[in-house]
């Protein structure tokens, strides 16, 4: 068998007929399958997968599977139900040299969608639903040479980094050919790329430049520079507009600025009194005074018997009722005149005479 004769394995009907030699170029052709997910019993060493008209998105599991094809040289995912392109879709396919994810529903792509695709040479995304389209995108395929945008959504193109591309395709999109598309018109003459349909490949609007080749409209670049310090003079001055037309009313604001705190201010110093006027009341009548009443005969009877009830007593034999003795301490006699007679001193006095 001739080693340059690819294999074809043929999956219709959900049966694999599959049939390997080695060293040999093995290419698997699933169409009309219905596949919802990239199958995984194929065989490791396979260099051409078409999966197309399937219903595959190419969530997370499939780009999984696909990391497992180092080999692979050429993918069809065309004819599917791809949304989004996400950051590193593709990273292990190193070897990828055709990329065809045409005939989707792609409306975002993100800009590392095709990182590790060192070696891609031609990538279709032409038929689906991309509005805008970074060229950011495409910075790390450098072997790119054809890329196809046909029938897509593109109003514009920016083009920030030069691409080695030797075909464009960018017919069917509805181009407005104004200063947005400015630096592809200026790359499209000055590296001259191809440019495939170039006579379908035409302006949308303004209608003064409708159906005319957008590499060739009449897009000057000094009104481009002179639209471009117009709008930002007419941004300045509209700032500088509304600045002023907001000064005047700066006096009127701070009034009507501490009119609400003041009444901000009180609204609180009411809720606050509320709060603690019933505390405070309660406070207030748990205090009770009581004015001391002076009663000499009272105050006497109770330090009389406090006086009892100190002093010994003498209880009778007859159950009578208790005698009390008091105990004459000091007993003190005054004289008539006063004096207190001192018989030590007369007695010494006597002596002394």
């Amino acid at each position: 068998i001739n080693k340059n004769i690819p294999i074809y394995l043929f999956y219709p009907f959900m049966k694999l007929l599959s049939n390997s030699l080695s060293n040999q170029s093995l290419f698997y052709l699933l169409i009309q399958s219905n596949f919802s997910d990239i199958p995984t019993n194929f065989f490791q060493n396979v260099t051409k997968l078409s999966l197309k008209n399937n219903i595959i998105t190419l969530k997370d599991s499939d780009k999984e599977i696909l990391r497992s094809f180092i080999n692979l040289t050429e993918l069809y995912l065309n004819e599917n139900m791809i949304t989004v392109l996400y950051n590193n879709s593709f990273c292990n396919l190193t070897k990828l040299v055709i990329l065809d994810i045409s005939n989707n529903h792609i409306s975002t792509v993100h800009k590392a969608a095709f990182a590790g695709l060192n070696q891609l040479s031609v990538l279709n995304l032409s038929y689906n639903m991309i509005t805008q389209l970074d060229s950011d995108v495409f910075t790390s395929l450098k072997s790119l040479t054809v890329l196809n945008l046909q029938n897509n959504f593109l109003k514009s193109f920016h083009i920030k980094s030069p691409f080695q591309l030797i075909e464009i395709v960018l017919a069917g999109n509805p181009w407005t050919c104004s200063c947005d598309l400015l630096d592809l018109q200026l790359w499209l003459n000055a590296f001259s790329v191809t440019m495939a349909n170039e006579n379908n490949t035409t302006c949308t609007f303004p209608n003064t430049m409708e159906n005319a080749s957008i590499k060739t409209a009449a897009i000057q670049p000094a009104d481009c520079q002179t639209e471009k310090a117009s709008l930002e003079n007419t941004v300045t001055s509209t700032f500088a507009t509304k600045l002023k037309s907001r000064l005047p009313l700066l006096g009127k604001s701070w009034t009507f600025l501490g009119g609400v705190l003041g009444f901000v201010l009180s609204t609180t110093l009411l809720i606050f009194t509320a709060i603690k006027c019933p505390t405070w009341y309660r406070y207030v009548m748990s205090y009770s005074h009581r004015r001391l009443e002076e009663n000499n005969s009272e105050m006497f009877e109770q330090e009389f018997s406090a006086d009892m009830s100190s002093s010994p007593t003498v209880s009778s034999t007859d159950n009578e009722e208790p005698i009390v003795i008091f105990e004459k301490i000091h007993a003190f006699v005054p004289g008539e005149d006063g004096f207190i007679e001192d018989k030590y001193i007369d007695s010494y006095v006597t002596e002394e005479s």
